[in-house]
């Protein structure tokens, strides 16, 4: 931390003493004698503090070092440092559930569609990416900086348009939200790190930055984000979807459609094993429904998604 945000602080802390400001007074006589003392009083004790400092394993250097590092932990992560993040996430999602799969039409459907729901969520500004990867698990998930996976499965699963939107809807709230930023704001690895750099991937912060994935993967890819996340992505979801012309139903009606192959259903690495108990989400989403009476006016678009399918493999 910088020696000038420690006098910042200690200017505070000096500033403040603990007490209620002082009434106005006269500065006349022993009045002024007396504000000038406590002048004198106070440069002493602010030049004590500096020395104090800058003294190497000082308890008053210690108590701001660890001031610093909380303000340094709890800056904004920016979003070149968001994208390298998602991106290293990335590799690990392919890893896990496959490459791309082979069709043009189908890519450039999710990423069209993907795209006019980002740009009517909470946080638009920002470039975002749609794939569906080759696999037969019901999932999807997103990584931090715009990065967004659903599985084939998932999409032969689902039967109108309205359900697509809601899903992918519900990844760009968790990037919008920054959910999954959340876990690892306190990590050792952001403090004192405004971006990640050449320099920051290097010794001990580069072990550090693998460690942190590390502990992301886990969290996106196994166990999940908690639920209060979830169910505000839910939320949001339904939001957004309406927002673009679509019924937020398609959330209630894809949750329910996961429910009903629950019990056949491969449970590793799906969304039955990282996302919450289905017949929780199910109620929640239902009693969202309700802030939109005029639902059933909105666009379905089951014939345009079945036309879709027919040209799936």
């Amino acid at each position: 931390m910088k020696y000038g945000c420690l006098l910042i602080v200690a200017f505070i802390a000096l500033s403040a003493g603990g007490r209620c400001p002082a009434a106005p007074v006269d500065r006349t006589g022993t009045q002024e004698a007396s504000v000038e003392k406590s002048a004198a009083s106070s440069e002493l004790r602010v030049a004590g503090l500096l020395d104090a400092l800058t003294k190497e394993g000082s308890k008053e250097r210690k108590l701001f070092e660890g001031i610093g590092s909380l303000v340094e932990g709890s800056m904004e992560i920016d979003y070149d440092t968001e994208r390298t993040i998602g991106e290293s996430l990335a590799l690990e999602g392919f890893a896990r559930y496959g490459m791309p799969v082979d069709n043009p039409d189908l890519q450039e459907y999710v990423n069209v569609l993907g795209t006019a729901l980002a740009d009517n969520s909470i946080r638009p500004g920002i470039p975002y990416r749609f794939v569906v990867v080759d696999s037969d698990l019901l999932n999807a998930f997103s990584c931090p900086g715009g990065i967004i996976f659903i599985s084939y499965g998932l999409m032969k699963m689902m039967q109108t348009e309205a359900q697509v939107a809601n899903v992918l809807a519900h990844e760009v709230a968790h990037v919008s939200h920054k959910h999954a930023l959340q876990s690892i704001r306190r990590a050792r690895f952001l403090q004192g790190v405004g971006k990640v750099t050449a320099a920051a991937m290097e010794g001990e912060k580069g072990q550090q930055f693998e460690n942190m994935i590390g502990d992301l993967q886990t969290v996106l890819f196994d166990k999940g984000l908690d639920q209060r996340m979830e169910f505000e992505a839910d939320a949001s979801a339904m939001e957004t979807a309406y927002r673009t012309g679509y019924g937020p139903n398609g959330m209630i009606e894809v949750l329910r459609s996961l429910k009903a192959r629950e019990d056949k259903s491969e449970k590793s690495g799906s969304w039955f094993s990282t996302h919450p108990p289905l017949d929780k989400r199910i109620e929640k989403t239902m009693a969202e429904l309700a802030k939109y009476p005029d639902w059933k006016q909105q666009s379905q678009l089951l014939d345009r998604y079945q036309a879709l399918k027919r040209k799936f493999k």
